[in-house]
């Protein structure tokens, strides 16, 4: 069931982010009542709610304010799903029912973003393994600096 609230601070938070320039109440307002009816207080309070959240800040202009967004579009997203997930008394089901949502493209997508975030996950295992050790110990062990493979500087830049 879709969060009227989060409906409408999606589609504010989604002019802020196109416009990529400060932003009135006003202008959010007329922009959205070209789709729906809205009055100007409703935008007013959840730009202001956006601003107490830290997805925007503003400064005087006037007698109004300029909202301008603080950061991505994705990382937005990831609060919103985080949250989503942390309010579940069952984490892991709430995933399998999450993936279970997925079109192919979406899995894809995951499957992608696991892969740049696998070299980090390497770093919460216990020391090596009879596996993972190098055969001489004087010799470093595979992806260790130097050897060419990537190390946490080369992963991409995770937007903050």
């Amino acid at each position: 069931m879709p969060r009227q609230l989060g409906d409408l601070e999606d589609a504010v938070m989604t002019r802020v982010w196109q416009w990529n320039r400060p932003v009135t109440v006003r202008e959010v307002l007329e922009d959205l009542q070209q789709e729906r009816s809205i009055a100007y207080t409703t935008v007013m309070t959840v730009m202001d709610n956006l601003h107490q959240k830290g997805w925007v800040r503003r400064e005087v202009d006037g007698r109004a304010y300029r909202y301008t967004a603080v950061s991505t579009r994705a990382a937005y997203s990831a609060a919103l799903m985080n949250e989503a997930w942390s309010q579940s008394d069952n984490p892991a089901a709430a995933l399998v029912a999450f993936f279970g949502m997925m079109s192919a493209e979406q899995r894809e997508a995951l499957q992608d973003a696991v892969r740049m975030v696998s070299p980090n996950l390497t770093e919460t295992t216990p020391g090596p393994t009879a596996e993972t050790a190098p055969a001489n110990p004087a010799e470093p062990a595979a992806g260790a600096a130097g050897d060419g493979s990537p190390t946490d500087d080369a992963t991409p830049d995770s937007g903050r």
